[in-house]
């Protein structure tokens, strides 16, 4: 445990936003699965909604600093080719 204010205060903070860093990975990790199931069964306009709040949730989530922004658009990119497999069917 720390051992004088400053540090206790420090703590205190960074296990805060520890647990939001965490919840706000979650929720993208969560929208993604959403989106690929809603891909996986086929349901075009499903998937366009699902799509479109996964790439809001890693956009927010890239300006907080939680991603790298290549990251982001690496996976955004891998998703909108999912998205548009469904088109061509």
């Amino acid at each position: 445990m720390p051992t004088n204010s400053s540090t206790a205060k420090r703590y205190r903070q960074s296990e805060k936003r520890r647990l939001k860093n965490r919840a706000d990975r979650s929720k993208v990790r969560t929208a993604t699965k959403t989106f690929e199931l809603a891909v996986k069964a086929g349901d075009k306009d499903a998937a366009k909604i699902k799509f479109d709040e996964m790439v809001k949730l890693m956009d927010t989530a890239s300006g907080k600093g939680l991603y790298h922004k290549n990251t982001v658009a690496r996976k955004k990119s891998r998703m909108h080719k999912l998205l548009n497999s469904l088109s061509a069917e």
